[in-house]
């Protein structure tokens, strides 16, 4: 495995290591994804033992431009409705944090859609992605760079620590600046988000009709349309235990129990309420925005995460969010992260 920082140099190396069939972990405004060729299907395949994910999980395709839906994509198997939705989206969003359902070209290997006939596709807001993916074959599959249900990697060294040597390059871009995955649309029936993420409802909402609730729990091993729909995913080694902003300060811990636990707080006045409540300031706790601004607890979210499951604590006891904007999406990453409550 070669560890490498973001240059020319190295963008080609893991362009021609993508085009002979490797595997090569890169920076989104996201989170690190996993990429392989997405016309290969030897090296499609490579990715779900490597990471350990089930066939029946699907990966998101990422291009690096417009002209490239073609390639990955039969738009001719849409209404002219979603057209012209799809053209709305592509032209508000892209580049950026919104995958969209569509029906895949026969191009695309169906172990990449897990036998389906749609893929999600997406085009990263990130300079070093969309410029891997150019020098590549101009479409990269590539699902986050971690073990499968694990926590995802928003920085390199996370990428490292997880996968290790298994894959070919890591390319070191820094941190991820948004920390949570895209959003998925599926628009080729019913309008419906499948996963929430670093496009809010609301600003879709402002372009096209309202969109269904995503209220999909996958069963296992049935074909899913969309990433990050298993009930457990994302999860720390620590136990992770979820409660409301009331349920966190009202809950009665032990005093046995503050070298124990750790504390994850959505904002600033939830920390002060619960510290006024306890009565107690030996406590161990992370703060993921001081003024409970939803696109920077989203950013802090894995990292902290990630942190605190290396802190040798026996659980962790996390705040929710506003169900609302981007607070919809920490949600769904701590629920499906939980253990219990």
């Amino acid at each position: 495995m070669k560890f490498l920082q973001v240059t020319q140099e190295s963008l080609e190396l893991g362009a021609r290591t993508l085009l002979e069939g490797g595997l090569v972990a890169f920076p989104t405004e996201t989170v690190y994804g996993l990429g392989a060729d997405a016309f290969n299907p030897k090296a499609l395949a490579n990715v779900f033992e490597v990471k350990g994910r089930p066939s029946f999980d699907p990966l998101i395709i990422h291009i690096a431009a417009i002209e490239t839906l073609d390639k990955v994509a039969n738009l001719s198997l849409l209404s002219s409705d979603a057209r012209e939705k799809l053209f709305l989206l592509a032209k508000n969003f892209w580049p950026g944090p919104l995958s969209i359902v569509l029906p895949k070209n026969e191009r695309i290997p169906m172990v990449a859609t897990a036998g389906l006939q749609t893929a999600a596709i997406r085009f990263p807001d990130n300079d070093t992605a969309q410029k891997l993916i150019s020098l590549s074959s101009g479409a990269v599959a590539a699902p986050s760079a971690n073990p499968f249900g694990a926590l995802s990697p928003t920085r390199a060294e996370h990428v490292r620590s997880g996968l290790g040597e298994k894959i070919d390059i890591i390319l070191d871009g820094g941190p991820a600046r948004i920390g949570l995955e895209s959003t998925v649309l599926d628009i080729t029936g019913a309008v419906k988000i499948l996963r929430p993420g670093g496009t809010p409802r609301e600003a879709i909402e402002k372009l096209i009709d309202p969109v269904e609730e995503h209220s999909i729990t996958a069963k296992d091993n049935c074909p899913l349309v969309s990433p990050g729909q298993l009930k457990s995913h994302y999860a720390p080694g620590t136990p992770l235990f979820v409660l409301n902003r009331d349920e966190i300060i009202e809950r009665h811990f032990n005093a046995a129990d503050y070298e124990k636990i750790a504390f994850l707080f959505i904002d600033g006045s939830t920390k002060d309420a619960w510290k006024a409540a306890h009565n107690n300031s030996n406590f161990e706790y992370r703060l993921l925005s001081q003024s409970g601004n939803m696109a920077e607890a989203a950013s802090r979210l894995f990292e902290t995460l990630h942190e605190l499951d290396n802190g040798n604590f026996a659980s962790i006891y996390a705040q929710l969010a506003p169900q609302e904007g981007l607070g919809a999406a920490i949600n769904d990453r701590l629920k499906r992260g939980a253990r219990g409550g």
